[in-house]
């Protein structure tokens, strides 16, 4: 017996299986969960292949969340595989490559980031709402946004704004039962991180400054972190950030 046993879990952000999305359904699937993916456009096939790589095969659902239309029917579309809803993974994030030159970038470039990167947990929780269990967990990836990273720019912006969007989904949805949490993870060799020009001075650095070490290619330790906070483990934890960085995060430079 799994620590997700019977739980019913919708997970976004499935593109390839070096993800930390893939990662974690698959660790949720041994834990017993049921998984449905999201996918949209011409990512879609590719989510549905990969999706066949699972422990058993999850279907997939049409969520793009900057289209309102894909928000409203998320729920009916889920409600096609399964009842409800136990726990959310939010592992969604995207800015144009102007958005990585700080004082460059137009409006249009940070505001694209913010709505895909930032505003889209509140999106993705409010379409869920009517699915949630009375005990639900919505639970999202970042990456610590107490610094000013090199390269990072208006997705570091982006990324504070997503976990003060946590707190504040948290405070709003508390009172009916759902957690929402946040796992920070370190640099890992994802499709995302290929996005981020000059992603080669987190790879370069990281490792060393890691008392624990890290390993850019295993996705294993943020996944497993993101199954605990979807399982009933942390039923009075709310708003908060779960490092899996090595402990870089509590090292001074």
């Amino acid at each position: 017996m799994g620590i997700l046993d019977g739980k019913r879990l919708l997970i976004t952000g499935v593109l390839t299986d070096a993800s930390i999305a893939f990662r974690v359904a698959q660790v949720a699937q041994q834990e017993g969960a049921t998984v449905v993916l999201t996918s949209f456009g011409r990512q879609m096939r590719i989510t549905q292949a990969i999706a066949r790589r699972l422990p058993q095969p999850a279907p997939v659902v049409q969520l793009d969340v900057s289209d309102q239309e894909d928000l409203d029917a998320l729920a009916e579309r889920v409600r096609e595989h399964v009842d409800g809803l136990d726990g959310v993974l939010h592992s969604i994030g995207f800015a144009p490559q102007g958005a990585f030159d700080f004082m460059a970038a137009s409006w249009e470039d940070v505001s694209a980031a913010l709505q895909i990167s930032s505003y889209s947990l509140k999106s993705l929780a409010v379409a869920a709402r009517p699915l949630m269990a009375e005990r639900g967990s919505v639970v999202g990836l970042t990456f610590d946004a107490s610094f000013a990273w090199p390269v990072y720019d208006w997705m570091g912006v982006a990324k504070a704004a997503f976990e003060s969007v946590a707190r504040y989904l948290a405070r709003d949805l508390g009172p009916e039962g759902t957690r929402v949490n946040l796992v920070s993870a370190g640099p890992l060799r994802t499709m995302a991180a290929k996005s981020i020009p000059g992603f080669e001075a987190f790879e370069n650095s990281w490792p060393e400054r890691a008392p624990l070490g890290w390993d850019l290619a295993d996705t294993e330790p943020a996944a497993r972190a993101c199954v605990a906070l979807l399982s009933d483990w942390f039923p009075a934890t709310t708003g908060e950030i779960v490092h899996v960085d090595g402990g870089v995060h509590a090292m001074g430079s």
